[in-house]
């Protein structure tokens, strides 16, 4: 694509052919829009107006107020008209998309003239679009811009505008003329990007490059860069005189010339009502911390060097009746060059405090005096006031610190309640930030300071480092206890002597203000060690541990006492690190650990023992340490803690487990056995029973197969031996053994409770008594099932068949009674 093609250009020769007819007060024109523009046709007039604009013709004529026409195709219009000019308006829209890398075009300006369009007012707009989290930049140097109020006309009469896209809504970021301060917008996203031209209005050729921006973290980013010697911009909130919108964050950067600087002024600011959160405007710099104030606080005077200044506001109760938004206007100023700025300091309400600067460059320019006496360091004592002049100074020329003193002579005459160690609140006219802070804390003789902070501190160590301020503790002699910073497990700090509190930047940045207290201290009576730390660990979170004074060694015969709390059902691994033991000339070093509550050392080690490099404490401990008087060498050590699950606990879920498991297992090998022996026992009871007339069949609760309408005529009242025996008997008549018995004898036992297993026979048949019956029915039927009540200890009779109680009922095949040998038998 060539850049011919690829620069978005919007010009009034975008109509290919535009010929006017005027008929009777009807104006007919033709036109063709370029490709990829949009032409947008509107009225201004309310509905109903007489003049409206027709397109087509015959039945696919229609006539509106507006029409919008796309592409290149010509399109034939037709104005209701005599002056269409008057009435209409147009609008000509052209895309812009950007990738991660570039865009497809540039803005680019130009007007031939000669076009008959000159007579209506005109507005070009561009949209343009970025990826998500990333900004379009617009780039203003060869012009600039001036922000104007939106009620305001430019004097070359080319009005532009920048509005935002939100998913909320349009925002206006203002109105702008062309020349002025600022040379690039950078807007989230998706913006547009417009210019309007009044009807008989000439445009001005002119391009602005669009590119890929920053991933700002703001609605929008315009940047001003302001010229040598005096000069004055104003900028708008967005949305002016409206709110700006609800939680959001608008940023202004501003460039500032060598060895000048620039002061900020808020005018005709309204405030909301806030639901959540606090309106505010902080001030970043390179090599200066992050200065946050309020509305209603002077805002610097002296600025020197490039800074953004950014406005933020809260979430709004817009439901009260006459709530007002947020809005403002900003002035920025830049007085003449190599002219001093002039700054009173009063000190009469910080109470102890003194301020002093000093000249960090002595090669420099810079020159400092202080109540008009020229000075190389300023001191400005407490409950005092002074006037400064600084001329030709840069913020890197300067070292401004601040110095308090808390203390008192006797226990009863400190304050009753802990002290909040504030930073204190410095003009804005100085000309360098604050770089660091320092409080004397002087507690009566055998007194202890005692600081707490309302975020936990940690120690400033080799895999612990911090990265914004640091708090550093020493006593008044300098010798160093420890570098400190927030987000760690250290509740409390007591030291048993005088010591300094000191507050700075990581690298040497400038001290980034805030109305939070740095830490809260108290004087109270003696303690035992020479410090004393409570420590608080957290779970999966190890803590580093230092000796007073690391890399150096401890101070001789000093003590200190760790106080490490371990919440229950967990226990404490300490690993000790970078041990280092001296050789001393009086007394021993010495590491003890020791269990709250209990009498017995769970650990102790001077320096001649060998000290084991990790141990474990179930519970909340003291780790102490003291040193001797060293001959050579120093006594340090980093002490790593680590919280876990107790090993106690860890062993019960593991036996709980295993015992849930052998339960379970237990219940399913009896289950498992209980079926198994119940399909045996169904499968022993499976028996056949012998049919003489070639069947065979399984007994059943269903029973045995009836014939003759269900009689009785196999059951039997007695049977006879020889009966049961027939085919011995008649064995026995072939060997000449037995006689002939076919006489029928009658059966004398007791039969009233008794129920033979087998059905009697049945009187209806009439079966002749005392013959042998043969089995009667067909191979495919078997004798009915009989009923088998159980015995009640009758006396069984031999030959007869019955069924004990012991019996299941499922054990369906008949039990027979003893059998007796036929007499002269073998």
């Amino acid at each position: 694509m060539s850049l011919s093609t690829a620069r978005v250009s919007l010009q009034i020769f975008f109509f290919l052919t535009f010929i006017v007819f005027t008929v009777s007060g009807v104006q007919k024109r033709t036109i063709a829009p370029d490709r990829g523009t949009t032409l947008n046709i509107s009225s201004s007039q309310v509905k109903g107006s007489v003049c409206k604009v027709c397109t087509g013709s015959g039945r696919s004529r229609q006539c509106s107020t507006s029409v919008l026409l796309k592409d290149n195709a010509p399109v034939s219009v037709e104005f209701e008209c005599s002056r269409p000019q008057d009435v209409f308006s147009m609008e000509i829209v052209r895309n812009i998309e950007c990738t991660t890398k570039s865009c497809n075009g540039h803005i680019i300006q130009a007007d031939s003239g000669s076009l008959p369009l000159l007579d209506f007012k005109r507005k070009f707009t561009w949209n343009l679009k970025a990826p998500t989290s990333k900004a379009f930049q617009i780039d203003f140097t060869k012009t600039g811009l001036t922000q104007i109020n939106p009620s305001v006309s430019c004097p070359d009469r080319h009005t532009y505008t920048l509005q935002a896209f939100q998913d909320t809504g349009i925002v206006a970021l203002g109105k702008y003329c062309r020349t002025g301060t600022i040379s690039s917008a950078q807007i989230l996203n998706q913006g547009s990007f417009s210019l309007e031209v009044p009807a008989g209005q000439k445009l001005q050729n002119g391009q602005f490059d669009v590119s890929v921006g920053e991933e700002i973290k703001s609605l929008a980013k315009i940047t001003l860069t302001l010229p040598q010697g005096t000069s004055s911009s104003e900028l708008l909130s967005p949305n002016y005189p409206d709110s700006f919108p609800d939680d959001d964050v608008m940023e202004w950067y501003f460039q500032i010339p060598a060895k000048q600087t620039a002061s900020v002024q808020f005018l005709n600011v309204t405030q909301p009502h806030c639901l959540k959160k606090e309106t505010a405007v902080e001030y970043h710099g390179k090599g200066r911390g992050a200065l946050v104030l309020t509305l209603k606080d002077t805002q610097p005077a002296q600025n020197q060097g490039d800074f953004s200044l950014m406005l933020r506001n809260c979430e709004m109760d817009r439901r009260r009746t006459g709530s007002p938004g947020l809005s403002l206007s900003i002035k920025v100023s830049t007085p003449r060059a190599n002219s001093a700025v002039l700054c009173s300091v009063d000190l009469r309400k910080q109470k102890g405090c003194s301020l002093h600067i000093k000249k960090l460059r002595p090669t420099s320019d810079c020159k400092m005096k202080m109540n008009s006496v020229a000075k190389e360091m300023i001191t400005v004592s407490s409950d005092s006031v002074a006037q400064l002049s600084f001329q030709d100074c840069l913020a890197e020329d300067l070292n401004v610190t601040t110095m308090s003193v808390i203390g008192c002579n006797q226990l009863k005459d400190c304050p009753k309640s802990p002290v909040s160690l504030l930073r204190p609140s410095l003009p804005s006219c100085l000309p360098a930030p604050l770089s660091s802070v320092t409080w004397h804390l002087r507690p009566p003789e055998h007194g202890t300071v005692e600081l707490t902070s309302a975020v936990p501190l940690k120690q400033s160590l080799p895999g612990q480092p911090c990265n914004e301020s640091i708090i550093k503790l020493a006593e008044d002699d300098g010798t160093n206890i420890g570098q400190f910073c927030p987000q760690g497990a250290i509740q409390k700090v007591q030291i048993h002597t005088n010591v300094s509190v000191t507050v700075s930047r990581v690298g040497g940045k400038a001290l980034m203000l805030s109305p939070k207290p740095v830490l809260s201290a108290s004087l109270k009576k003696e303690i035992s060690e020479r410090y004393i730390f409570t420590v608080s660990p957290m779970k999966d979170t190890p803590v580093l541990l230092a000796s007073p004074g690391w890399p150096v060694g401890m101070k001789s015969y000093s003590t200190i006492s760790w106080i490490v709390s371990v919440p229950p059902k967990m226990e404490a691994n300490l690993m000790f690190a970078n041990l280092s033991q001296p050789k001393c000339s009086n007394r021993h070093t010495n590491i003890r650990v020791q269990r709250v509550g209990c009498l017995e050392e769970d650990y102790s080690r001077r320096e001649d023992e060998e000290a084991e490099s990790e141990i474990t404490v179930p519970a909340s401990f003291y780790l102490n340490m003291s040193n001797c008087m060293p001959e050579r060498g120093d006594f340090s050590v980093i002490t790593k803690i680590t919280l876990q699950k107790s090993t106690n606990l860890m062993l019960t879920i593991i036996l709980s487990v295993v015992a849930a498991l052998l339960v379970i297992f237990i219940i399913v090998l009896v289950v498992v056995c209980v079926v198994i022996r119940k399909k045996k026992k169904q499968l022993n009871h499976q028996v056949s029973i012998y049919n003489p007339n070639g069947t065979s069949f399984l007994p059943g609760y269903n029973g045995f197969p009836k014939s003759r309408q269900d009689n009785e005529s196999h059951v039997y009242a007695s049977i006879e031996d020889t009966l049961v025996y027939t085919h011995l008997l008649r064995k026995g008549a072939e060997m000449g053994v037995y006689g002939e018995f076919d006489t029928y004898r009658p059966f004398m036992g007791n039969t009233d409770s008794q129920k033979p297993l087998v059905s009697k026979d049945s009187i209806a048949d009439k079966a002749e008594v005392g013959v042998y019956q043969p089995f009667r029915y067909s191979s495919q039927q078997a004798p009915p099932l009989p009923n088998r009540p159980p015995s009640h200890g009758q006396t069984f009779v031999d030959n007869d068949i019955y069924q004990t109680e012991d019996q299941s009922q499922e054990e369906c095949s008949p039990k027979l009674g003893p059998r007796l040998d036929p007499e002269g038998g073998n």
